[in-house]
C-alpha cells in the first residue's frame, strides 16, 4: 500500500474512534442519568413530579414538586432571550452590513472574547454590581431576582447570538444585494426585506442555540436568581431553576434517596428540553443548507 494512501487510512481510522468515543460518552452519560433518576417515578406519581408547586425533599415524605422551579427556568430563558435576541441580531446587522471592515475586525473579537468570559466571573458582576443597583433604582426587596439572572443571562447568550447571526448574513449572495440595490430599494429596504429573510433560517439557529444555552446554565443563575422556591410574581421576584437547584442540593443528598434520585430526573428533564432546543436548531440548520444550495 502506498504510504499516502496509508496515512488517509490512519487518519480516517483515528477520526471514527473519536466520534465514537465521543457517541459511547454522551451514551454514557444519558444511561447513568436516567438509571439514576427514573427509580423516583416508582413511588412518586410524575403528574405530581412536573405540576406539584411544593419543593420539600427533606420533609417526611418528600414533597417533590418542580413546577416553580420550570417556571423560573422557562422565565429566566424567555426574559434574557427576549433581551438578546434583538442585541445580538442588530450587532450581527450593523457588523456585516454597515460597519467598516475594520471596525468589523476590532469589535468581533470583543463579543466573541465576551462568550469565554467564566460564567462565575458574569455571576460575580450580577451580584456585586447588578444586584444592588437594581435593589436601589427599582425598588426591589432584593437584588438577586429573576431581572438579575436574565440580564446576566443576556450577556452570556449575545455573543452566541450575534456569531452566528453574522455568519448567516455573510453567506448571503452578494449578487441577491446589488439585484436589490439596482432596482432602486435603498440599503436598509435591502437590509430588511431581502437580506434578513434569506439568512432568516441560519438567524433561527442562532435563537435556538442560544436559549438552548440559557436554560441549561448554571452558575449565573445560582448566583443571581434568589434562590426563591415559589411561584414569582413579578420580574423582581427570586426564582430558583432547575440547575441552580441541582448545583445547590446534589452535594447534602444522600445517594440512593428519593431527593437524590428527584435531582437526577430535574437532570433528564433539563436534558429533554435541551435536546429539543438543538433539534430545533439542527433541523433550522439544514433547511438553511438546502435553501443556500438551491439558491445557487
Amino acid at each position: 500500500m502506498p504510504n499516502y494512501l496509508f496515512k488517509e487510512k490512519l487518519i480516517q481510522k483515528t477520526l471514527a474512534l473519536t466520534a465514537g468515543l465521543s457517541l459511547l460518552s454522551l451514551l454514557g452519560i444519558v444511561l447513568f442519568l436516567f438509571m439514576e433518576g427514573l427509580p423516583l417515578f416508582a413511588n412518586y406519581s410524575p403528574m405530581d413530579f412536573l405540576f406539584g408547586t411544593l419543593w420539600y425533599p427533606t420533609e417526611e415524605p418528600g414533597l417533590f414538586g418542580i413546577f416553580p422551579l420550570f417556571f423560573g427556568s422557562v422565565a429566566v430563558t424567555l426574559l434574557s432571550s427576549l433581551f438578546a435576541v434583538p442585541l445580538g441580531v442588530l450587532t450581527a446587522i450593523y457588523l456585516n452590513e454597515i460597519a467598516h471592515s475594520n471596525t468589523r475586525r476590532i469589535v468581533k473579537p470583543f463579543i466573541e472574547l465576551l462568550a469565554a468570559l467564566p460564567s462565575v466571573v458574569l455571576g460575580f458582576l450580577g451580584m456585586v454590581i447588578l444586584a444592588p443597583f437594581l435593589q436601589d433604582v427599582c425598588g426591589a426587596d432584593t437584588g438577586l431576582n429573576l431581572m438579575n439572572a436574565s440580564i446576566v443571562l443576556t450577556l452570556m447568550t449575545v455573543p452566541t447570538i450575534c456569531s452566528i447571526s453574522e455568519d448567516a448574513l455573510h453567506a448571503v449572495p452578494r449578487s441577491l444585494r446589488e439585484g436589490s440595490l439596482a432596482l432602486g430599494a435603498t440599503r436598509w429596504q435591502t437590509i430588511i426585506r431581502v437580506v434578513l429573510p434569506a439568512a432568516l433560517s441560519g438567524i433561527g439557529t442562532a435563537i435556538m442555540l442560544g436559549m438552548s444555552r440559557a436554560i441549561g446554565e448554571t452558575m449565573v443563575v445560582l448566583m443571581c436568581a434568589g434562590g426563591g422556591g415559589a411561584l414569582p410574581d413579578s420580574f423582581f421576584s427570586p426564582v430558583r431553576p432547575m440547575p441552580a437547584s441541582i448545583a445547590a442540593e446534589m452535594a447534602e443528598a444522600p445517594v440512593g434517596s428519593e431527593h437524590y434520585q428527584a435531582l437526577f430526573a430535574i437532570g433528564i428533564l433539563l436534558f429533554l428540553l435541551t435536546l429539543v432546543f438543538n433539534i430545533i436548531a439542527s433541523h433550522i440548520a439544514e433547511k438553511h443548507r438546502q435553501t443556500g444550495t438551491s439558491s445557487l
